[in-house]
C-alpha cells in the first residue's frame, strides 16, 4: 500500500513538472505587469473568518454543519445570476464553482464518503471565503488586497480578453494554486489524533470527477461553445482538465505542508511568496495562451451566443 502511494506521488510530481514547464513555455518575455500589487504576507491576506475547526462550536461554519455549505451555495447562486444574465465572462468560473459546491454538498451528505465530513465542510467554507473576499475587494477597487493571480483573472474577464477556456482556467488556477494551500495550512493538515487529513483531501478528487464532464457541457451550452474543446498539457476536454486538477491539488497539499513546517514567520512568508508568484505566472501564461487576437479571433460570437441563450431563458 505504501509503495503504491509513493509511486502515485512520484507520478504526480513528474506530471507537475510537465505542467510547470508547459506553463513557463507559454509565458511571453517581459509579461510581468508593473501594476501588480505587492505581496503583503499571507497571514495579513486571510479573510476575517474563524479558521480553526471546532465541532462543538455554535457557529455552523466553524463546526462544519451542512447548513453552512447550503449558505455558501446560496451566496454563489446570488452572485452568479446577474453575471450569467449579462453574459459577464466571470460567469464561467462562477458557474464552475457553484456546480462543484453543489456536488460537494451531495457527497458530504453521503454517509462514509468522507472520514470527517464536518472538517471538510469547514474547509469548504473557508476556501470559498478567500474567493468571495478576492472578488469583493477587486469589485470595490481595493486592489492591494487582491492576490495577483485573482487580479489577472478578474481583469481578463472584465476586458473580455480571453476565451471561455481561459476564463475557466484562470479561475481554477487562482483558487487551487493560490487559495488552496493557504486554506489547507490554516484549517490544519492533521486530525486531533495526529492522523493525516490527506485521505479526505484525495476524496475531493473523486468528487471532482463527478463534476467536470457535465460542467464542461453546461459551460459550452450556456457561455462559450468552444469550452468543450479545451486543451491542457494532459489532452483535450474532460480528461485533460480532470488530470490538471488532480495535479494542481496535489501540489497545493505539498505547498500547505511547507507552510505548516516553516520554522518561523519569515520562512513561512517566503513559501507564501513563492505560492503567489507561481500562481501569477500560471495566470499570465493562461492569458497568453487563450487571448483573442483581432481580427482573427474575437469575443463577439461567444457573446452573441450567450446573449441568445440568455434570451431563451437557458438554465
Amino acid at each position: 500500500m505504501l509503495v503504491t502511494r509513493r509511486r502515485k506521488r512520484r507520478s504526480i510530481l513528474a506530471a507537475l513538472a510537465l505542467v510547470s514547464a508547459t506553463v513557463a513555455s507559454l509565458l511571453p518575455v517581459g509579461a510581468a505587469r508593473a501594476d501588480d500589487p505587492p505581496f503583503i504576507g499571507w497571514s495579513a491576506a486571510l479573510p476575517s473568518f474563524a479558521w480553526t475547526y471546532d465541532p462543538s462550536s455554535s457557529d455552523e461554519c466553524v463546526s462544519g454543519r451542512i447548513s453552512c455549505v447550503d449558505k455558501v451555495i446560496n451566496r454563489m447562486q446570488k452572485r452568479l445570476d446577474p453575471l450569467a444574465t449579462s453574459c459577464a465572462h466571470s460567469a464561467v468560473f462562477g458557474l464552475a464553482y457553484l456546480r462543484t459546491t453543489e456536488v460537494y454538498r451531495r457527497t458530504s451528505a453521503t454517509p462514509g464518503f468522507y472520514e470527517d465530513p464536518g472538517y471538510v465542510n469547514h474547509e469548504d467554507a473557508t476556501f470559498a471565503a478567500l474567493y468571495f473576499d478576492a472578488y469583493d475587494n477587486w469589485s470595490a477597487g481595493r486592489l492591494s488586497l487582491v492576490p495577483p493571480a485573482w487580479r489577472i483573472a478578474f481583469d481578463a474577464g472584465t476586458d473580455r480578453r480571453v476565451s471561455g477556456v481561459g476564463d475557466l482556467l484562470l479561475g481554477i488556477n487562482a483558487h487551487v494554486n493560490r487559495d488552496l494551500p493557504f486554506t489547507l495550512a490554516a484549517v490544519g493538515l492533521t486530525a486531533p489524533d495526529g492522523s493525516s487529513r490527506e485521505p479526505d483531501h484525495d476524496k475531493i478528487d473523486k468528487m471532482l470527477n463527478m463534476v467536470v464532464e457535465p460542467l464542461i457541457a453546461e459551460e459550452a451550452a450556456r457561455f462559450d461553445p468552444q469550452v468543450d474543446q479545451m486543451r491542457t498539457p494532459y489532452g483535450l476536454g474532460y480528461t485533460g482538465l480532470m488530470q490538471l486538477l488532480v495535479a494542481w491539488r496535489e501540489s497545493a497539499w505539498r505547498q500547505a505542508e511547507q507552510l505548516v513546517a516553516a520554522r518561523d514567520d519569515a520562512t513561512r512568508d517566503k513559501v507564501a511568496d513563492a505560492i503567489e508568484a507561481q500562481a501569477a505566472l500560471n495566470a499570465k501564461a493562461i492569458v497568453a495562451a487563450t487571448s483573442y487576437f483581432a481580427p482573427l479571433t474575437s469575443t463577439r460570437s461567444r457573446d452573441q451566443f450567450c446573449a441568445d441563450r440568455a434570451g431563451e431563458g437557458a438554465e
